[in-house]
């Protein structure tokens, strides 16, 4: 298996690397990359044969889609690569119409990633965040239009409710008009709670699943040590983020420590077990995947080479199983068989 080995972004004709590039380390002072490493780290991923490059308005505060589209017209890949980038999150503070959902908002971050990304179409737009308060219509309406402009080939959504998605595309079903193509979500086996609802949701409405934070901030490669309810090492997690300390709990200790059991049996670094765990798993279209050095992408590209056994997966799947919740509790072989009469009846997969 190689980043050649293409596949289609859900029920499109979008066509896509197993693994996508994340570039939110593009221009990121930190815990990124050096813009000459950025470039390095750009140039392994697309010889390599990948294709499809995530970034996104705010990131790096647009210094990473500009960077971006430095060595996409460097190398005149523009028709090669599938360029994905998002909206949503306020650039002007002070401004409401500088964030949201909302058409003017859309239309105004979008010229500025045209702008930054030296290029006159985007092939994936994602809404960024559901902003609680922009009518779904609206949000779907605006898209098709463009769209249907040919300023954006393709869109989906990150970080939304379930129901959200659900809504955006059954809309775009009955007035046959573009509709979303892929969900853009954590996903880790530290963070498996998208089982519950975006998997199933995803699955029936044909939207591909690209996880983002798969090895969840490099909590799952291994970087970090457990020092009472924090951790040391040298990583994004240690400084200010957006996750705090919520990545360094007991359950997720004892998930790494299960990771760590079958990294060895498997004879493979961490990064690499939990890539392969989360890209053999339902519904995964590609997985984003960030780097700051040039050794740490080979390292994580290396993973689509390994094929986990069934025990492997059942023993990471268990040790990562989330914790049950109504009503998905009571769905057990006794309610089937009680719904059912005494027999126990699978549905149509």
């Amino acid at each position: 298996m190689s980043l050649a080995n293409y596949r289609t972004l859900g029920r499109s004709g979008l066509v896509i690397s197993p693994l996508a590039l994340g570039t939110m380390t593009f221009g990121t002072q930190r815990w990124g990359s050096a813009d000459d490493v950025s470039r390095a780290i750009f140039d392994a991923y697309v010889d390599g044969g990948g294709n499809f490059i995530d970034t996104a308005d705010v990131y790096a505060g647009g210094r990473s889609e500009e960077l971006l589209g430095d060595y996409v017209a460097a190398r005149g890949l523009r028709d090669q690569l599938v360029l994905a980038t998002k909206f949503g999150f306020n650039a002007q503070a002070g401004n409401p119409h500088g964030g949201g959902n909302g058409r003017k908002n859309i239309y105004r971050a979008l010229e500025g990633s045209l702008r930054r990304l030296k290029t006159d179409y985007v092939d994936m737009y994602y809404m960024h965040a559901w902003d609680a308060v922009t009518p779904a219509d609206e949000v779907l309406q605006t898209l098709g239009d463009l769209v249907r402009a040919g300023k954006i080939r393709y869109f989906g959504l990150s970080d939304m409710p379930a129901w959200y998605a659900t809504q955006l595309a059954t809309l775009a079903t009955a007035h046959a008009v573009p509709g979303p193509v892929a969900m853009q979500l954590e996903y880790s086996l530290v963070e498996r709670t998208i089982e519950r609802e975006y998997v199933p949701a995803a699955r029936a409405l044909g939207l591909g699943l690209v996880p983002w934070s798969p090895l969840a901030a490099g909590f799952l490669a291994g970087k970090y040590q457990r020092e009472g309810a924090g951790a040391t090492g040298e990583g994004r997690l240690t400084g200010p983020n957006p996750f705090g300390n919520s990545k360094f709990t007991d359950r997720n200790w004892a998930v790494l420590d299960a990771l760590r059991t079958v990294a060895a049996e498997a004879g493979r670094p961490l990064a690499q077990v939990a890539l392969a765990w989360a890209a053999a798993q339902p519904g995964i279209s590609s997985l984003i995947i960030g780097a700051s050095k040039t050794t740490q992408l080979a390292d994580n590209l290396a993973a689509l080479d390994l094929h986990l056994t069934p025990e492997q997966l059942g023993a990471l799947a268990e040790a990562s199983a989330p914790e049950s919740t109504f009503p998905y509790a009571i769905f057990g072989p006794a309610v089937n068989r009680a719904i059912f009469g005494g027999h126990t009846v699978a549905g149509w997969q």
